[in-house]
């Protein structure tokens, strides 16, 4: 569940060029690097870096989050024992599903390629919530549901501040991250405020 991340954005081709530019330029002088290394020490080499996040992958991110957290709402409508959880999980397909959407024709006008992370484990973990969000019925799914809804939002707005915020060069993509940021919190919010009611 963790390093899911809500909501899709658009990237304007020149930021895709700067960042493609930037990544070979960093790699070519990266390579220098490590061949003037290796002609003047012996010494056991540093373990290799992880790549930096791109905008091309931070909307891939973005777009996996916004599909897991359709397909948990999805299953809340089918599953919710009560009419509140079934509404909260509605409110959730419809809010993940417009924004994807959005993000999606942005990316294919803009001749956007999302490329997810080599490393992404989200689809095991998102995998895995469903298989165990679809072991329970009643009362037991509303609370399951519920729970993973505050830790998987709580998640997203760690990432976004902690990690995808910093690493966004386009500005169009950061200031629309910065807007959305809001409904993290509100969905959140809400899971939580219901979990309450829902009860031990």
């Amino acid at each position: 569940m963790r390093n899911r991340v809500l909501s899709l954005a658009a990237l304007s081709t020149l930021a895709i060029a700067a960042c493609t530019t930037r990544d070979t330029a960093r790699n070519d002088s990266a390579a220098a690097d490590s061949m003037a290394a290796a002609t003047t020490t012996t010494a056991t080499p540093a373990p290799a870096a992880s790549p930096a996040l791109n905008d091309p992958t931070i909307v891939a991110i973005f777009d996996n989050a916004n599909t897991a957290d359709i397909e948990t709402g999805q299953l809340a409508t089918e599953r919710g024992s009560t009419k509140a959880v079934r509404d909260f999980g509605a409110m959730l397909v419809r809010d993940h599903s417009a924004v994807r959407k959005q993000g999606r024709d942005l990316a294919q006008k803009l001749g956007v390629t999302p490329t997810p992370p080599a490393d992404d484990a989200s689809a095991r973990a998102h995998a895995e919530a469903m298989t165990t969000l679809r072991g329970k019925q009643g009362a037991d799914f509303d609370r399951a549901f519920l729970d993973h809804e505050v830790k998987f939002h709580q998640d997203v707005i760690d990432a976004v501040n902690g990690t995808l915020l910093p690493a966004i060069q386009n500005a169009e993509l950061k200031a629309l991250v910065v807007k959305v940021a809001p409904a993290f919190q509100a969905h959140r919010d809400a899971a939580a405020n219901l979990r309450q009611k829902v009860g031990a």
